[in-house]
Protein backbone atom coordinates (compact mmCIF):
# COMPACT_ATOMS: atom_id res chain seq x y z
CA UNK A 1 0.00 0.00 0.00
CA UNK A 2 1.73 2.84 -1.15
CA UNK A 3 -0.69 5.51 1.30
CA UNK A 4 1.44 3.47 4.48
CA UNK A 5 3.65 5.62 6.89
CA UNK A 6 6.59 3.36 7.63
CA UNK A 7 5.66 3.73 11.51
CA UNK A 8 9.31 3.23 12.26
CA UNK A 9 10.29 6.34 10.13
CA UNK A 10 7.58 8.84 11.57
CA UNK A 11 8.58 7.53 15.28
CA UNK A 12 12.01 8.31 14.85
CA UNK A 13 11.28 11.90 12.77
CA UNK A 14 9.22 12.75 16.16
CA UNK A 15 11.80 11.75 18.80
CA UNK A 16 14.71 13.83 18.06
CA UNK A 17 17.27 14.84 20.77
CA UNK A 18 16.22 17.97 22.41
CA UNK A 19 18.78 20.69 23.38
CA UNK A 20 21.27 20.61 26.35
CA UNK A 21 20.90 21.26 30.02
CA UNK A 22 23.41 22.45 32.65
CA UNK A 23 22.42 19.85 35.45
CA UNK A 24 24.08 22.22 37.99
CA UNK A 25 22.51 25.45 36.74
CA UNK A 26 19.04 23.08 36.58
CA UNK A 27 19.66 22.64 40.07
CA UNK A 28 20.76 26.25 41.36
CA UNK A 29 17.55 27.17 39.92
CA UNK A 30 15.47 25.07 41.17
CA UNK A 31 16.63 25.52 44.89
CA UNK A 32 16.30 29.30 44.37
CA UNK A 33 12.60 29.15 43.22
CA UNK A 34 11.92 26.60 45.99
CA UNK A 35 13.02 29.32 48.46
CA UNK A 36 10.61 31.79 47.32
CA UNK A 37 8.08 28.91 46.67
CA UNK A 38 6.42 29.49 50.10
CA UNK A 39 3.97 31.67 51.23
CA UNK A 40 5.87 33.19 54.35
CA UNK A 41 9.11 32.82 52.77
CA UNK A 42 7.70 35.22 49.54
CA UNK A 43 5.81 37.39 51.67
CA UNK A 44 9.01 38.21 53.95
CA UNK A 45 10.93 39.26 50.69
CA UNK A 46 8.02 41.57 49.94
CA UNK A 47 7.81 42.65 53.16
CA UNK A 48 11.93 43.46 52.97
CA UNK A 49 11.33 44.59 49.35
CA UNK A 50 8.68 47.36 50.88
CA UNK A 51 11.02 48.68 53.70
CA UNK A 52 12.88 51.53 53.22
CA UNK A 53 16.21 50.02 54.92
CA UNK A 54 17.11 46.61 56.28
CA UNK A 55 14.61 45.31 58.18
CA UNK A 56 14.64 44.19 61.28
CA UNK A 57 13.45 40.23 62.31
CA UNK A 58 11.25 42.03 65.12
CA UNK A 59 9.21 43.90 63.12
CA UNK A 60 9.09 40.80 59.93
CA UNK A 61 7.67 38.34 62.57
CA UNK A 62 5.20 41.04 63.59
CA UNK A 63 4.43 41.73 60.20
CA UNK A 64 3.72 38.41 58.83
CA UNK A 65 1.82 36.71 61.91
CA UNK A 66 3.53 33.28 62.18
CA UNK A 67 5.64 32.21 65.04
CA UNK A 68 9.29 33.42 65.72
CA UNK A 69 10.58 30.30 65.12
CA UNK A 70 8.94 30.27 61.46
CA UNK A 71 10.35 33.40 60.55
CA UNK A 72 13.78 32.53 61.55
CA UNK A 73 13.61 29.32 59.29
CA UNK A 74 12.31 31.12 56.75
CA UNK A 75 14.63 34.04 56.85
CA UNK A 76 17.63 31.03 57.15
CA UNK A 77 16.53 29.52 54.05
CA UNK A 78 16.01 32.86 51.97
CA UNK A 79 19.84 33.91 53.37
CA UNK A 80 21.20 29.99 52.15
CA UNK A 81 19.60 30.52 48.88
CA UNK A 82 21.22 33.81 48.63
CA UNK A 83 18.28 35.93 48.38
CA UNK A 84 18.97 37.93 51.54
CA UNK A 85 21.57 39.45 53.63
CA UNK A 86 21.91 39.24 57.08
CA UNK A 87 23.30 41.66 59.37
CA UNK A 88 23.71 41.47 63.31
CA UNK A 89 24.27 44.24 65.59
CA UNK A 90 23.57 43.26 69.03
CA UNK A 91 21.15 41.13 69.63
CA UNK A 92 18.87 41.92 66.62
CA UNK A 93 19.13 40.66 63.04
CA UNK A 94 19.06 42.53 59.82
CA UNK A 95 17.54 41.50 56.64
CA UNK A 96 18.08 43.19 53.08
CA UNK A 97 17.46 41.68 49.43
CA UNK A 98 20.21 40.84 47.52
CA UNK A 99 20.46 42.18 44.21
CA UNK A 100 19.13 39.02 42.56
CA UNK A 101 16.36 39.19 44.57
CA UNK A 102 15.90 42.37 43.64
CA UNK A 103 15.96 41.17 40.25
CA UNK A 104 13.71 38.72 40.73
CA UNK A 105 11.12 40.44 42.34
CA UNK A 106 11.20 42.99 39.34
CA UNK A 107 10.94 40.68 36.42
CA UNK A 108 7.88 38.86 38.40
CA UNK A 109 6.22 42.58 38.65
CA UNK A 110 6.98 42.91 35.27
CA UNK A 111 5.67 39.72 34.35
CA UNK A 112 2.10 40.35 36.58
CA UNK A 113 2.41 44.03 34.35
CA UNK A 114 2.90 46.25 37.96
CA UNK A 115 4.50 49.55 37.09
CA UNK A 116 6.35 50.70 39.98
Amino acid sequence: MSGDVDVATEEAACCEPVGAVDTEALAADVELLSAMGNDTRYELLRRIDGADREACVCDLEAAVGVSQSAVSQALSRLYTAGLVTRRKDGNWRYYGLTDEAEQLLSTLDAIRGDRR
